[in-house]
């Protein structure tokens, strides 16, 4: 939510219910622990509502488990399986890069879509247990790939690279947290691509597109009229690489 703001004309929602979704156009599916947002889910009634609200064709984006929630498949489910969203038709490995211990960042090439917003040629990407995927349908195209290390790839009976960023019409979903850095040009895409969607509708007014994008947690005006009083702090800082050092978000 923090880059979010950053970008002009955009006003974020927190959605934990179904009417706060059904205020929104396009919808932020965050990072966590796919199974337990699952049961949450669930246990709210809203993995319908989801479903609905991707079948509908409004524009998600899902990070890290969201990329879980959205996809089609999943291998390496827990004893019972969960729900998904789905929409996405991508086969993912929960946990691909391993436990929380296996963490870490590297760069990747920028794909094209995110050049028209500047920026070098590649990007920090940011891998929390995170999934990759394994299979793409023919409508989903690979923005970007990580190429394995040679004990990865022995690992993975030879393939040499993964899929960790893909997109299908107005679906995206990243395997790493691009909330987590200071670049502004994945949120920047989603922005695009839910202005485009309300813009091709004319059952959409665009204000209302860009305003409801995500609920700006600052803002009491807008969770009182959403029902509920402000019952949280304020983001938390971004971290860069250097253990508990605020890195600068550029102006």
């Amino acid at each position: 939510m923090t880059l979010l703001q950053r970008v002009p004309g955009v006003v974020t929602v927190e959605v934990r219910s179904k009417e706060e979704l059904a205020s929104v156009v396009g919808l932020i599916i965050p990072g966590g622990e796919s199974t337990v947002m699952a049961h949450v889910a669930q246990r709210w009634g809203l993995i319908p509502e989801l479903q609905g609200f991707a079948q509908r064709g409004n524009p998600i984006w899902g990070t890290c488990a969201g990329m879980i929630f959205l996809a089609e498949r999943a291998e390496g489910m827990k004893s019972g399986g969960q729900a998904l969203v789905g929409g996405l038709d991508i086969t993912v490995s929960r946990n691909f890069f391993g436990a929380q211990i296996n963490s870490f960042e590297t760069q990747l090439t920028t794909p094209e879509c995110l050049t028209q917003f500047g920026g070098g040629s590649t990007f920090r990407a940011l891998f929390i247990r995170a999934p990759a995927v394994m299979q793409t349908g023919e409508s989903v195209q690979v923005l970007a790939s990580y190429t394995l290390s040679p004990e990865e790839a022995a690992a993975q009976g030879g393939r040499s690279s993964v899929a960790v960023a893909v997109r299908s019409g107005v679906l995206l979903a990243t395997a790493f947290h691009p909330e987590l850095t200071t670049d502004l040009r994945w949120h920047q895409l989603f922005v695009e691509m839910v202005r485009a969607h309300a813009s091709s509708s004319p059952a959409i007014a665009l204000e209302h597109a860009v305003a409801s994008l995500s609920l700006d947690s600052n803002s009491a005006q807008q969770q009182h009229q959403l029902g509920r009083a402000p019952n949280r702090p304020n983001d938390l800082p971004i971290f860069g690489i250097t253990h508990l050092s605020v890195e600068a978000v550029p102006a």
